[in-house]
């Protein structure tokens, strides 16, 4: 075995997801154990406050990256202790840090730029184990969008002979991997959609409190605004062709709010912000099939946290009637891990000195080494 462990923590910010992952060279990488370390509420509402700030303290930026660096180390530590593996056995760390904001064309004809808190020295300290980070600026330097990243680990998993396949992560924001059968010498395509549970779950917030809206049932309750939905729908994004990247900078509760009209109740906003999702999905997908030419997909695999939205799930199967819809676990692959494998995976690229990006996905002029290599 060949163990990596990767961390990822989204745009959700509930916690800090770890997966020990097996990537033995010449076999898809399987995973081995995971262990989720939930956000505690302090550090949580100050990186809040950072992904919604103008202007921040250099203090705050440094306490704040330090507290997630050793929660990043707690979940770490937790998971070695209950798979059975030591130090010694993980040959690195995959690292993603935490999103502050994601700016891939700049703002005000300023460079790109994608800045994640993370702390890879102080990470190898605290775990004694080496870490690969700042996986996401040197696809940046060449041109990319520096996300997502995601699709190559897709491709590793998933692409098979004979058929199409789609992959949906439904995190905070979405984004799709769509796979040609592996006889196509074409490259898979992928891109950020929209808002998948960004949007849902700021709305139920602050009208309902709690993180997120459980199983879709608040808006299952209401009914779609199909005015609201075309306004929505309206932002220049969601007709932008790939390559392209988004996040809170451009899809936040003010935002909607501007959209928003006197007398709209809260649950049918948040159908609305429901069907946005779904349709938003739709016509990415509809984009990636008009740009490879392809038939709709034999399977869509959802993962994320949307990915336990039945709500959010059946919108989907409504907009996608030709593409059923299966789950991740059948190929040893639960919904809520698959980001984290994904920087395991993108750890070992980097031991091994092998591109972590598609140009076809991102845009960059060429496969790039991704990361920066910290020894413990």
């Amino acid at each position: 075995m060949s163990l990596f462990i990767g961390l990822m923590s989204g745009t959700s910010l509930d916690g800090v997801d770890a997966a020990l992952v097996d990537v033995t060279p010449g076999r898809p990488p399987s995973l081995v154990a995971t262990h989720a370390e939930t956000m505690p509420e302090p550090l949580r509402d100050l990186l809040w406050r950072l992904c919604h700030a103008d202007r921040a303290a250099f203090a705050e930026l440094a306490a704040a990256e330090d507290a997630f660096c050793r929660l990043q180390a707690t979940a770490v530590e937790a998971l070695i202790a209950g798979s059975g593996a030591t130090r010694e056995t993980i040959a690195a760390i995959g690292s993603h840090g935490q999103t502050i904001e994601h700016a891939p064309w700049g703002h005000d004809d300023g460079p790109a730029y994608t800045l994640q808190l993370d702390n890879p020295s102080l990470l190898a300290e605290l775990t004694g184990c080496a870490v690969v980070g700042d996986l996401r600026r040197r696809d940046l330097a060449a041109g990319g969008q520096a996300a997502p990243l995601a699709p190559a680990f897709h491709e590793a998993l998933f692409r098979a002979p004979g058929e199409w396949r789609l992959v949906l992560n439904l995190g905070g924001f979405a984004n799709l991997t769509l796979l040609p059968p592996s006889e196509d010498p074409r490259p898979p395509l992928g891109f950020d959609t929209g808002p998948a549970n960004a949007l849902m779950d700021a709305w139920h917030a602050r009208h309902r409190g709690g993180r997120f809206d459980a199983g879709g049932a608040w808006a299952a309750s209401g009914r779609v605004d199909e005015a609201l939905l075309t306004r929505l729908l309206a932002q220049p994004f969601f007709h932008r062709p790939p390559p392209r990247s988004t996040g809170r900078e451009v899809f936040h509760l003010e935002w909607l709010q501007r959209h928003l009209e006197e007398g709209e109740s809260p649950e049918d906003v948040q159908a609305t912000l429901a069907e946005l999702t779904a349709a938003s999905v739709a016509l990415g997908v509809e984009m990636a099939r008009e740009t490879l030419s392809a038939p709709p997909p034999a399977l869509l695999i959802p993962c994320g946290g949307g990915a336990h939205n039945p709500d959010l799930l059946a919108r989907l199967a409504r907009r996608l009637p030709e593409t059923p819809l299966t789950t991740g676990d059948d190929w040893g692959w639960p919904a809520d891990w698959l980001e984290a494998g994904a920087f395991a995976w993108l750890a070992a690229r980097r031991l091994a000195g092998q591109p972590g990006n598609l140009p076809s996905v991102t845009g960059a002029a060429g496969g790039r080494v991704l990361g920066g290599l910290y020894a413990p």
